[in-house]
Order: structure tokens, then sequence, then C-alpha cells
């Protein structure tokens, strides 16, 4: 745990490479945060190069576990923390030092780019017009996608605007099967490959293993058998009033959970008398995957929207974005302890 003590002290450290998107070079002011006014700074947008090498950076860290949330190209804290962890795992004294992260980054990462083709069976995964409401998404059976298009984001990480940028003749909104993307090229999240109801028992190792939730930082830091840092992700904590503080115990993980929705529950922390039970489906509120914890009703879970990931509160449990929690069950199993703080 000393070393996570460390990674938290400095966590909010700056020098992560600068960047936006190759289209982002191009975008107004207005594009990448910019205030236009008759005061306004000049801001020379990030060129090709600069966005290149943060995207290069996070496809890295992504595929070493120590995520930094969305893979956009934009620099931000979840990429600062990232590399701050990798750090820490690697065991360099410096956490804000970005040579050794950004030269395994050069090394590892040669193409930036996938090429993905729609397919007809991509199809499947998708509800267009999915309802909003609980009482509606209730009466539906399965909680799909609501666009390809947000089918190809979550795939590959990243969101649609930064699929629009990166395709700037193809519309978003119009997909088709047979339609070829330009994307970033991390390991997918195949939402195929789920196993519906897939229930992982205790490990040897992975039982031994440890999360420590982090609210403030907003970060779920995992250890192994012999204490060392594992994996690290940005997560969204529960509502101040409702973050369960203290040291718990995984009790179950199961993937494809039904979750029963419940207002009163959700609002102030005691079961209501009305429930809905919300089918299956990434866009779930939880997700693909739920871990219980020896607390009821709080666990580790999966989001429908993990562009807000750090970025907003849930009721009480700790959310990743769908392709960090699927990862889980490798780095955790039933016995594990999760303790917050």
């Amino acid at each position: 745990m000393r070393q996570l003590l460390i990674f938290l002290l400095v966590a909010g450290a700056a020098g992560v490479i600068a960047a936006s998107g190759a289209a982002w070079a191009q975008a107004p002011a207005s594009d990448v945060g910019v205030k236009v006014g008759p005061r306004a700074p000049v801001v020379v947008a990030p060129t090709v190069e600069e966005f290149e090498a943060e995207l290069r950076l996070q496809i890295f860290l992504d595929g070493e576990n120590f995520c930094p949330g969305v893979v956009d190209g934009r620099r931000g804290e979840f990429t600062r923390k990232a590399v701050a962890a990798w750090n820490v795992a690697h065991d360099i004294e410096d956490v804000d030092d970005m040579a050794a992260v950004v030269a395994a980054a050069e090394r590892e990462v040669a193409v930036l780019y996938a090429a993905y083709t729609v397919k007809a069976g991509d199809l499947k995964y998708v509800a267009a017009g999915l309802p909003t409401k609980p009482e509606d998404q209730a009466r539906v059976k399965y909680m799909g996608y609501r666009s390809v298009a947000e089918f190809v984001a979550e795939r590959f990480h990243t969101t649609e605007a930064v699929l629009a940028r990166l395709n700037p003749k193809t519309s978003l909104g119009g997909i088709k099967p047979d339609v070829v993307l330009r994307v970033p090229n991390v390991t997918p999240f195949e939402i195929e490959a789920v196993k519906p109801q897939r229930a992982w028992s205790e490990e040897p190792d992975l039982s031994r293993h440890s999360v420590l939730i982090n609210v403030r930082h907003k970060t779920a830091a995992i250890y192994d058998v012999d204490g060392d840092l594992v994996a690290m992700f940005p997560i969204t904590p529960g509502r101040e009033k409702f973050v369960p503080y203290g040291e718990w115990t995984l009790r179950s993980m199961v993937s494809t959970p039904v979750f029963r929705w419940d207002k009163q529950l959700l609002e102030q922390g005691k079961h209501g008398a009305v429930a809905h039970q919300i089918p299956p489906g990434p866009n779930s509120p939880v997700g693909v995957l739920w871990a219980g914890t020896n607390r009821r009703g709080i666990g580790l879970h999966g989001t429908a929207t993990p562009e807000t990931i750090g970025r907003s509160q849930s009721a009480g449990c700790i959310r990743f974005a769908n392709w960090d929690a699927i990862r889980l069950p490798t780095l955790l199993r039933p016995g594990a302890r999760v303790i917050v703080q």
C-alpha cells in the first residue's frame, strides 16, 4: 500500500504530452475549450504530431491496465494519473517523469490506427430507439447500443466525437454493414464475447488481490498478493452520503446482470416499494458486469455512459467503463479485499 500512497500524493502533478486530434488541429477555438471573445487569448491548435503522440501514450497505457479513461488524444487528469501509476509500478521515483513511459509507448505502439469493418452481426447489439425511462426500459428485452456509432466507439474505448473526427467523410448517423471506420488501435472490447450470466468463482491468487478505491481521486488501484500495483482504472464513486467507506470483501461476480432500478434506494439509500427490473446489455445502468460486496447493494460495475467516468457521481456503487469492468475478473475474484477511502 505504500506505493499507492506515494502515487496519490503526486497524482495531480502535471507533465503529459499536449494533445488534441488530427482533426482537432483544424478545429475552431470553441471546440478546444477556449472562450471566444474580444479578449480571448490567441491559441495555437495542437499539431497532428502532438495528437498522435498523446494517442500513442493512451493506447499504450490502456494496454498496460493503467487506463487513461476514454482514448481521445487529449490530455487529461486520468492520463496523468495513469502515467504516475505506471511509473510507481515500474519503480520510477519521479512519477512525473515522462521519459520511460513515452519510450515504452513508442517502442510498443507502432500502429496508431486500425480499420474496423462494420458487420451485419453487429446490428444484433444495437437497439435504436431504446427508451430512457426505467419503467419503459423494463419492458425491453435487451439494453443495447443506441446506434452503430455508439457500438463502435465503446468497442475501441473512445467517443463518437473522436470517430467523427477520424472519419470526416462518413456520416455516423447512417453507418451500415461493410462501412470501414478508422479507430484507435486498442484491444477491442468485444460485446459478443461477453457470455451471458457468467459467474466467476474464487481463485487462489486473484481472490487474495486487493482493490483500493480512492473517492477523492476517483481511481481504483489493484494490488497483487505481494502488494505490488498491477492496474489502475478511473472510476465514478457514489455520492458522498452513500459512499461505503471502509473495508469490504467481494462476494460475487457476474456478467450481463439484471439491474433493479429503485428510485427510493438511489435517492435515499433505502429500498422502496416500487422498482423496475432493467434487462442486461451495455446500456444497462450497471453495464456488462456486477461485482458485489458483503455490503448489501454495493458493488463494482460497468456503466452506460463511459464518457462520464470520473466526472459525475453514482448512487453508492463504484462505476467503471465497460471496457475496464470486463477486465476485473482477470485481476480480482470473490474473496478479494475492497478498500474504500
